[in-house]
């Protein structure tokens, strides 16, 4: 038997992820071949097996991947606004956005949904815990009123995904996205203290 290398062993992981992310986008989950996949990465279903289990499996991988990139994107506008409150209210708009992307459409919001029920217990409890630091912070400002962050952050999360999905669903995407940032600011216009004068 053929013993492989650490950086073979990631290096096969890789091309497999991509090659799925490639086929997931293009295609969608139900009409991807692993056959058409592993031939086109050049590698055997066994690969992919060991790798992630199975079809299934690295959907996941894809969608965590996917996740991860989405986060990355999402604190660089919030690190990039002129203040705290502005840069949470830009990323929950970047996040509302994202749902008119092919891919993030296609792969995190529909496939996801439908295959694996959603994001990952431990992705959406990633999206809260960053959403709870920066509420953290505007309520510590008197930004936003007094709070338990952890409920809001839950509720601000969960409406936003909601909202996301529902503009992936449809052909109207543009159209749902306005109604859902005019919601949304409505929504969070709630969340902030009123000044006294």
């Amino acid at each position: 038997m053929v013993r492989r290398t650490r950086a073979e062993m990631e290096q096969t992981r890789a091309t497999l992820l991509a090659t799925a992310r490639a086929f997931f986008s293009a295609r969608g989950y139900a009409d991807t071949s692993m056959d058409d996949l592993t031939a086109q990465a050049g590698l055997t279903r066994g690969a992919l097996y060991h790798h992630f289990g199975d079809k299934q499996g690295l959907l996941a991988a894809v969608v965590e991947q996917i996740d991860a990139e989405m986060d990355e994107r999402l604190n660089a506008i919030s690190d990039a606004a002129a203040d705290p409150w502005e840069g949470f209210r830009l990323r929950c708009t970047g996040y509302l956005e994202m749902a008119l992307e092919p891919t993030i459409q296609r792969v995190v919001l529909r496939d996801a949904r439908a295959v694996l029920g959603g994001a990952s217990p431990e992705s959406q409890r990633h999206c809260i815990d960053s959403m709870q630091r920066l509420l953290t912070h505007l309520i510590d400002q008197g930004v936003v009123a007094d709070a338990n962050p952890q409920a809001l952050a839950s509720l601000v999360y969960g409406s936003l995904a909601e909202a996301a999905f529902w503009i992936a669903d449809g052909d109207d995407g543009d159209t749902r996205l306005a109604q859902s940032v005019a919601a949304l600011d409505l929504l969070l216009r709630g969340l902030r203290v009123t000044p006294q004068h």
